[in-house]
This record gives C-alpha cells, structure tokens and sequence, in this order.
C-alpha cells in the first residue's frame, strides 16, 4: 500500500462499481471532500463525457476523462477521488495514478456490473454495446485495475455501507492514518 505519499484515495473500477456511491459515504465517514469523474469532467470541459463522446467522439470523451484525473490529483490532500473506468486503458494515467495516492479497486462482476449500469445517463456504452461489451470490458481492464491497486474490495457482494466501513477499516493502517476520522468523532468539515 502507498506509504509516505499523498493523503488521497483514488477510487477505480468499471461503471457501476460503486465508485460515487462509496466515495461519498467514504467522505461522510472521514470528512474528506469527494471528487467525482463526472464533476472534474464538467469543471475541465465545461460539459459532460457524454456530450464529448457524441460531438467529438471517443478519442476527445477519453482525453476529457485524462483532464479530470489531473484535475483531481491537483487537488491539496486529503481528498476520495472517483476516476472514470476507462482512465485505466492510458499508460499514463496508470502511472499518475500509482503517484498520486492511494488506489482502490472497487470490483465486481460482469452480471453486478451489467445491472447496476443499464440505464444510467452517463454510461453511453451500456446503451449501444449493452452487456456483451461490460463482459469485455471487465476481462480486458481487470489486469490493468489489479496492477494499480494498493487495496481491492469486491463490491459485488456487499452494501456500500458495509463496502465504505471495509475501505474505512482498510485504511487505517496508511500513512494517511493521522488524517481519517475514527466513527466516535465527528468529521472536519472543509
């Protein structure tokens, strides 16, 4: 796990992982900001991935994710930070992710992945490749999630209750131990 470095979480995985879900009950657990992909995306752009997808295609859609990223590790820790699934395909921004913090892989399987994703706005894949594609995706990027990440939780099992408490528990061994809130405290509000 990354020790020494800076106090951030970055939260990776496929749509419908649970990255916000979990980032903002992370967030709530340890008074930490969260950022998510879709609100760096608008603060870098002005619009959303979506939007870049359809007016610019995919190479802009992917460079937009790449802008939000930076974005979030610009941002002074401690902060939860949740990247778009598709920023693992990038070398570089695997290695700005192993720099920037701590990385948790927030997995879960195809099936989990397909029905927590299916109609969701800014998840254009799902709506034209459908499931076929999340099983793709899942076995083409889960080699790539693993040889970034410091911790690994399988959200597919559990509630994003439990899975925040987990990540919490997980934590607290980190040279960010300092900064977390323990749950008898109240959290810092920034």
């Amino acid at each position: 796990m990354t020790s020494g470095g800076p106090c951030r979480v970055i939260l990776i995985g496929m749509m419908g992982s649970g990255k916000s879900t979990i980032g903002r009950r992370l967030a709530a657990r340890t008074g930490w900001p969260y950022l998510d992909n879709d609100e760096l995306v608008r603060r870098a752009h002005g619009t959303t991935a979506r939007r870049i997808l359809a007016a610019r295609g995919e190479v802009a859609m992917r460079q937009a994710e790449s802008d939000a990223l930076a974005l979030g590790l610009e941002t002074p820790p401690p902060v939860i930070i949740g990247v778009a699934a598709g920023t693992i395909l990038d070398h570089d921004d695997r290695e700005r992710l192993r720099r920037g913090g701590i990385v948790v892989w927030l997995r879960a399987d195809a099936a989990t992945l397909e029905r927590r994703a299916s109609g969701g706005e800014h998840r254009p894949w799902v709506d034209t490749a459908g499931a076929g594609w999340i099983r793709e995706a899942v076995a083409r990027r889960a080699p790539l999630y693993a040889s970034v990440a410091d911790v690994t939780i399988d959200t597919g099992r559990s509630s994003p209750a439990r899975a925040a408490a987990e990540l919490r528990g997980r934590l607290g061994p980190t040279a960010c131990a300092d900064d977390l809130m323990t749950d008898e405290h109240p959290p810092r509000r920034t």
